[in-house]
């Protein structure tokens, strides 16, 4: 359980630093906003990927499938908060549906491949 908890803590903070980033980017191209919005957004995103290095996991893919869940609830999140977009019955869905193949992937745990 502890796996776990940590395992979703990193993957919260590198949702946070992915999607700040990527945000960054749209700012600039989509919103009008200048390009010195780009240097901590690159900032962000590098640290997303070291984020990501810190969770116990043996293969790369397992750990970037199971992130993809938590990145998802963290868009959700966003679009609320940040956008100041309401959530509808199908995010929601979505994000329900996400959480539980993001779950069943992290119990496998180490060497579940075995």
């Amino acid at each position: 359980m502890r796996m776990l908890l940590g395992s979703f803590a990193v993957y919260a903070a590198a949702a946070l630093c992915e999607i700040g980033g990527c945000y960054a980017w749209w700012c600039w191209r989509r919103a009008g906003a200048g390009a010195w919005v780009l240097l901590p957004g690159m900032a962000s995103l590098a640290l997303f990927g070291w984020l990501l290095t810190l969770v116990d996991s043996d293969t790369a893919g397992r750990t970037f499938a199971a992130y993809g869940g938590i990145y998802i609830v963290g868009a959700i999140v966003w679009l609320r908060l940040v956008e100041g977009r309401p959530v509808t019955l199908r995010d929601a869905a979505g994000v329900a549906i996400c959480l539980a193949g993001a779950a069943i992937i992290l119990s496998a745990g180490r060497g579940a491949e075995r």
